[in-house]
């Protein structure tokens, strides 16, 4: 087997493998790496290894630029940008995928159930990349301030605009109770002298429950 280079940007260094040992979600997996069927390119991504060798979907591969965080995944603490980030560069690293989260006695992720009660989604394509920056930071400071929570999701983008649920859920995990957005006001709320509703003038019958023949009851 060829043994194959690669440039860490860290570093600037030359890297030289033949193999890289990863630990994702606490199970091993051990990759060649060169140019024969089956091995790991110098110039694989994270992203591609975890969904196109490791069939963990979770990470989702977006602009692959590292700019929306959608393939955030946590390496050893940290969330990083997987669509950026060589497979080969994280050799004897600990990685943590959306999948990894849920605990087979204890259940979902505190972050996961929070999401899911408050909502925090839409088409949820942007989801487990959120939720594993969000991991990262809960894992540092079990009670991020709200500012503390923005920041971290700076590089997270979702184009359906669930930003607002996804602050509060994030906010009452932390305790932030009184943060803004930490709890729903209605744009009806809001407005000193709402415009009464329109009486329906011609109603339908099947609203006050009309069964006609072709009704299935």
């Amino acid at each position: 087997m060829d043994t194959a280079s690669t440039v860490c940007p860290e570093t600037s260094k030359l890297v030289t493998k033949d193999s890289v040992t990863l630990t994702i979600n606490g199970r091993r997996f051990k990759f060649s790496v060169g140019d024969g069927t089956g091995d790991i390119s110098p110039s694989e991504t994270l992203t591609e290894t975890l969904r196109k060798r490791l069939q963990m979907t979770g990470s989702k591969e977006s602009c692959g630029a590292g700019a929306c965080g959608c393939c955030a995944v946590i390496v050893n603490g940290d969330a990083i940008a997987a669509c950026m980030t060589l497979t080969v560069e994280l050799d004897g690293n600990n990685i943590t995928t959306i999948e990894g989260l849920e605990d087979a006695r204890k259940g979902l992720d505190p972050i996961q159930q929070a999401f899911i009660d408050e909502y925090a989604f839409q088409c949820g394509y942007c989801t487990p990349g959120i939720i594993m920056v969000a991991k990262a930071l809960f894992m540092k400071k079990a009670h991020p301030a709200p500012d503390e929570i923005k920041e971290a999701l700076a590089g997270n983008y979702c184009r359906c605009i669930s930003h607002y649920t996804v602050l509060r859920a994030l906010n009452k995990l932390a305790g932030n109770n009184n943060a803004e957005l930490s709890t729903i006001v209605k744009a009806s709320d809001l407005v000193q002298e709402p415009i009464p509703i329109a009486q329906e003038l011609y109603p339908s019958p099947y609203a006050s429950g009309h069964v006609c023949k072709h009704s299935l009851d």
